[in-house]
């Protein structure tokens, strides 16, 4: 099933409203917006991201992209996120997202 102009819209919004010093998973974008995997999120972000705080996503292991890793750990050292060995500290950075099944 292709992806909607409307699912791409609250991807971008979902990931407009994350905070400074804050960050969610692919995956917390997937359920909040009611994508079927992480994987779509991943794509728009790949195409639609660059007017986003695209840094401030990352994946289920609070590891960044490998071809990203320098600059988005830079970015998100810069907004307070605690790091510790390459890795974000999801429980103490994550950003609760409005919907997501479980909260």
């Amino acid at each position: 099933m292709p992806t909607t102009d409307a699912q791409i819209e609250q991807v971008r919004a979902l990931v407009a409203a994350v905070p400074p010093g804050r960050v969610v998973t692919y995956g917390d974008i997937a359920a909040a917006a009611g994508l079927s995997t992480p994987r779509t999120v991943g794509w728009i972000m790949r195409t639609d991201s660059a007017d986003l705080p695209w840094h401030r996503v990352l994946g289920a292991s609070g590891r960044p992209a490998a071809h990203l890793a320098h600059r988005q750990l830079r970015l998100l050292a810069e907004e307070g996120v605690p790091i510790r060995d390459g890795r974000v500290d999801l429980r103490a950075a994550r950003f609760p997202l409005p919907d997501l099944p479980g909260d």
